[in-house]
This record gives structure tokens, sequence and C-alpha cells, in this order.
């Protein structure tokens, strides 16, 4: 059967599609934007009563944080720096109101996990934009974004994924780790399923002294924690213990370190974008 003429008009215009545009380069940041991420971070941990505990052992038990009406607006703001919150906020605001009225088993913020949402937050009232920091409630998916633009801009992009045994954290910078049952065995691995979620953990780091890294992420142990990590002597991350998850990745944040405000203007002239 002969296809109508408008099918095949159809097909010739299609053939015809301009090709989609290249990536718009990302933008610089002043290093008063690494600063406030840093500054950020410890003000919630702070208000979250500044909870610590040291990396790959055992959380102490507590009643949750995140149950309590107090913290309710906290992490309600956390959720609206993401674009889909998962159903979070409408699902928890009959929740507020069960504890308001003193009931038991109102189990504030406990689904769906809110790290990656405390993440978002923070770089977006940092004012990094989401061309540069895409907000998600997913780790996963905010960093492969992160990854893609180090690979069409190497001179340029904000943040650098790099390897836990190569690269010494400094303040500002993501420690992450894969959560998931069969876990990446290194971060490039991740290329190969770029876009689709996987179950993964990141938090920023706010301070480095001699044998330790500190970081700060969102729902560790339902609350703004502060975590401990040791180091050796050069400021990289020690490895994790038998049986406990690694860091994955170490993610550079560039961030007030790029021209006009660091390195070498000479750098913009030769990123260019890579397919």
């Amino acid at each position: 059967m002969k296809a109508p003429a408008w099918a095949a008009a159809l097909v010739l215009l299609a053939g015809c599609a301009a090709p989609a545009p290249p990536p718009q380069p990302p933008l610089p940041y002043p290093p008063a934007a690494a600063q406030r991420v840093v500054r950020l971070a410890l003000g919630e941990w702070r208000d979250w009563g500044s909870p610590v505990r040291q990396a790959w052992t055992p959380a102490a038990e507590a009643p949750p944080a995140e149950s309590a009406p107090a913290n309710f607006p906290r992490v309600l703001a956390y959720w609206r720096a993401v674009e889909d919150d998962e159903g979070a906020i409408r699902d928890n605001r009959p929740l507020y109101l069960t504890a308001l009225a003193g009931a038991a088993g109102a189990e504030l913020w406990s689904e769906p996990a809110w790290s990656a949402a405390f993440i978002s937050w923070v770089f977006r009232s940092a004012g990094v934009d989401a061309r540069e920091f895409p907000p998600n409630a997913t780790h996963s998916l905010y960093l492969d974004a992160l990854i893609a633009d180090a690979r069409h801009f190497p001179t340029l992009a904000p943040f650098l994924p790099r390897e836990p045994a190569e690269h010494a954290p400094r303040p500002g910078d993501l420690v992450c780790f894969d959560r998931s049952r069969v876990k990446l065995a290194q971060w490039r691995d991740r290329l190969a399923e770029t876009g689709r979620p996987r179950p993964m953990h990141c938090d920023i780091v706010t301070g480095v002294a001699p044998g330790v890294v500190e970081v700060v992420g969102g729902n560790v142990s339902d609350a703004v924690t502060m975590t401990r990590y040791p180091a050796d002597a050069a400021g990289l991350l020690a490895q994790a213990p038998p049986g406990q998850t690694p860091v994955l990745l170490v993610m550079e944040s560039r961030l007030g370190r790029l021209p006009p405000f660091g390195y070498s203007p000479l750098a913009i002239a030769q990123d260019t974008p890579t397919r």
C-alpha cells in the first residue's frame, strides 16, 4: 500500500531537521560562591544540633531528628529546591499535622530520602545556577550532569570527577559513594548508564585538617550530620575498612578557581565542546 503524500513529506522534513545545538559553556563563579556553599552547609549542620559521626562506624541510636516538628520547614525548604520532589511535600504535609496533634507514629520525612535535595538546596541557595549545578532529588542524576560538563568543557567545568586515591578533598568538594547493591567499581563505569537512577550519596567537604576530612550531608542519621573521614599525610581519603562502602569519587569543585577569578585566562580559548 502506497504511503500518503503527507507521510512522505514528514519523513523528508525529519531528515532535514537541524542538529541539536552544542551545549552552552558553563559560567565561572567568584570565590564568594564557594565560600557560601561551605558556610550554608555548616549553618544547616549547626541548626540540626551539630551531630558528628566517624566514617564507617555505626550511627548512635537516637530518635529521628527529621521527625521533630521543629525540623519540618527545614526539610521542606530542601525539597523546594528541586523541580520534582517525588511527592515528598504532598505526603508529609498531613504527617506534620498529625505530629502537631501529638499523635504517635508520625514519621516525618522518612520517605523519600532527602539527601540529594539537601545538596541541591545548598548550591542553589549559594547562588549557583541550575546550568552549573542542576538540582535533583537523585544524586546520580546531578552527578551525570556534572560529569558531562567535565567531558564537554574540561577547562571550564565547575566540577571535575576525581579518583579518591588521586585527589585530596578541599572545602566545597563533594565526596560521593555508591549505595546500590551491585556497586560500581569506579566512577567511569557510570558513563555506561548515564541517565538511569542509581542509589548514591554525596556530602559537601566543609573542613580539612591533618589526618581528617570533614563532610556535611543531609539525611545522614536522619539529620544534617558531619562525618569525619580519616586521611593520610597527603590529605587523601583513607581506604574503607573491609566490608564497608568505599568512596566512589571526589567531585572537585572549581567554583571561584576558574578565570577570571583564578587559573590562566588562556584556558578559555583552549576549551572546545566535545561530542
